[in-house]
């Protein structure tokens, strides 16, 4: 493996992916949130912001301004994120843009940041700073977790452990992946290249529910199994990594049916998501999910 993995965590990744996650609206059906979270968060905003983040699509301006949260000075907190974001002249916003790869008109930036700052500040009133302080304690405590642990394992391995099953090709130019835990966007991941850096935002398997309920991520394990079409994808892989396009031939159902069979399998960790830079080329079978299962189930059924 010829690129470098890194961790990072601080409170604007949370801030930003809660923003994503929210203006992602085809995903809030296959979050764990569930439609009822941008629901009840939509009923806190004034009406006027409510409409501006209806209107927002997670575009091109919308990717530039995720990557300003990994510009952005550590342990300032959401609120000196903001400050410091203000302050950036237009120079400083082309040399930090190029640096990744990436360009934005200098005739744009101007607009482009007037109007995210507008969002960003308005969503951290009105949403942010109400947000449940457990979350940003659990997704820290994940960040110390993975630190520790890449000190015991390496490359594909852990990557594969972290990310519940996503697996990074070296290609040229490729040079770091920064994994980073996010807890509003579970059990999906957000990928997206910068120049020679890919950022994955991965679900955290994080759960703040009630102990006496089996955990989320457990239960989507086990409910991906009980159906026959998803049992007939695994044993299909089984033979080796196939592509999408592979998959539906096999089943010889739709391209939408069998995209929904396999996002519950990759969401429950029984696949493989093998990647070249942020373009997923094929999926293959994990067989330590299933191995993990019946630990996973006593576990539950022991509790105390």
């Amino acid at each position: 493996m010829d690129y470098n993995i890194g961790i990072k965590f601080e409170p604007v990744h949370v801030f930003m992916s809660s923003l994503h996650s929210y203006i992602c609206r085809k995903s809030h059906k296959k979050i764990d949130l569930a439609p009822s979270w941008a629901q009840e968060t939509k009923e806190k905003l004034t009406p006027d912001f409510a409409q501006t983040l209806d209107d927002m699509l997670v575009n091109g301006d919308w990717n530039y301004a995720y990557l300003m949260a990994y510009f952005a000075p550590e342990g300032i907190g959401v609120e000196g994120f903001l400050t410091w974001f203000e302050q950036l002249s237009v120079h400083e916003m082309i040399e930090l843009f190029v640096a990744s790869g990436n360009e934005l008109p200098e005739e744009e930036i101007g607009v482009f940041k007037k109007r995210m700052l507008s969002v960003l500040r308005q969503w951290n009133e009105q949403y942010f700073k109400n947000v449940d302080p457990g979350i940003l304690s659990a997704l820290e405590q994940e960040k110390q977790e993975r630190i520790q642990r890449l000190t015991e394992i390496h490359g594909e391995e852990f990557v594969d452990e972290t990310t519940n099953g996503m697996l990074f090709k070296s290609l040229p130019g490729f040079k770091e992946l920064l994994l980073v835990p996010q807890y509003h966007f579970q059990p999906l991941n957000i990928v997206t290249k910068y120049g020679n850096r890919i950022i994955c935002h991965y679900n955290a398997r994080i759960y703040l529910g009630d102990d006496s309920l089996i955990p989320s991520h457990d239960l989507r394990l086990l409910r991906s199994l009980g159906e026959k079409n998803r049992l007939k994808i695994l044993r299909f892989l089984h033979q080796g990594p196939c592509t999408f396009t592979e998959i539906v031939s096999h089943l010889k159902l739709s391209k939408g049916i069998t995209h929904d069979h396999i996002s519950k399998l990759r969401s429950a960790g029984v696949l493989y998501a093998h990647f070249e830079g942020e373009n997923l080329t094929e999926y293959s079978l994990r067989k330590r999910a299933l191995g993990q299962l019946q630990e996973r189930l006593f576990r539950y059924i022991e509790a105390e």
